[in-house]
């Protein structure tokens, strides 16, 4: 069994689909955390990671039908896997921060960070998501060079992004998940809960 070429394409373009979803959601989310008094970090970098975005979905089609790229076998079923774990991933993200969820950096100046759904394992869920996309979705297919091109690409563009996002988010958040990675998950560090609760994230991806 195989997934054939249109089959592959269909499947780009339900991922172009979902972004402009995406876009749409973030756009409303941040009218009302601006209306709201927060405050928008890292505007200069954002419109590249937007274009970056739409140029993987171009070439992962391109590749795919002027290299004419085969169906890479269990190769292909196992990236098939790894994407869908993703998107499992990006929405479990999306369920938990909410309306503060947004594409760009949009910060509470006072809120505190949420530390429940993935946020207990790791600093940046949705970011782990897009790594594991971004190698993936390529080579259900068998398109290694978007792939590889592209996930070195989005490393680049990462470690700009997390080290603006952490930045704005300011001291709070970096004690609230001091004990944390950013990428890799882990059990969340064992302590007294204080009262109050759960704490809410300020608005980020």
């Amino acid at each position: 069994m195989v997934i054939s070429l249109g089959a592959y394409l269909a499947v780009l373009a339900a991922l172009a689909i979902e972004r402009l979803i995406h876009l749409a959601l973030a756009r409303r989310n941040a009218r009302r955390a601006l209306a709201g008094g927060a405050i928008e970090h890292g505007r200069g970098h954002y419109a590249p990671i937007a274009v970056f975005h739409a140029l993987f979905l171009i070439s992962s089609a391109a590749e795919a039908i002027i290299l004419k790229r085969p169906f890479p076998g269990a190769l292909g079923w196992i990236a098939l896997g790894g994407a869908a774990g993703a998107q499992a991933l990006r929405y479990w993200s999306i369920a938990t921060l909410g309306e503060r969820w947004n594409t760009r950096i949009i910060v509470f100046p006072l809120a505190v960070p949420v530390i429940r759904g993935p946020y207990r394992f790791m600093r940046h869920p949705n970011y782990l998501a897009v790594i594991v996309e971004i190698a993936c979705v390529p080579l259900i297919h068998g398109c290694w060079l978007t792939a590889l091109v592209f996930s070195i690409g989005n490393a680049m563009l990462l470690r700009v992004r997390i080290r603006a996002e952490e930045a704005a988010m300011g001291p709070h958040y970096a004690r609230e998940f001091a004990g944390r990675p950013r990428l890799v998950p882990k059990p969340p560090p064992r302590g007294p809960r204080r009262a109050g609760g759960l704490r809410e994230r300020p608005a980020a991806r």
